[in-house]
């Protein structure tokens, strides 16, 4: 393979790259944790919050806030899978370069 074609592949890569990472910035991911639901996309911005509970007394404050760390946390698990699933396409069986990428 030439160095053309071969610079050609490598760019051709990076856009299928930037495009996968761009899809997955845009999706919303949805944690969950008993009575709390988080949305957030996949640069891990929240967009959403919602708390299940119709009343909630001063003690259930602390679990709640517990609930929310967990709901996040949540989230932030499915963005890393799916990011890992998706980029490892690109860099599988590929050399480790710095600043390849």
């Amino acid at each position: 393979m030439n160095m053309q074609a071969m610079m050609n592949q490598v760019k051709k890569l990076q856009k299928d790259m930037e495009k996968t990472q761009e899809e997955i910035n845009n999706k919303e991911f949805v944690g969950k944790s008993s009575l709390v639901t988080v949305v957030m996309t996949g640069n891990k911005e929240v967009k959403s919050i919602k708390i299940e509970a119709e009343e909630l007394d001063k003690e259930d404050i602390e679990m709640l806030e517990d609930m929310l760390v967990v709901a996040i946390n949540d989230a932030n698990k499915q963005i890393d899978t799916e990011t890992t699933e998706k980029m490892g396409a690109y860099t599988k069986g590929m050399p480790n370069i710095p600043g390849l990428f």
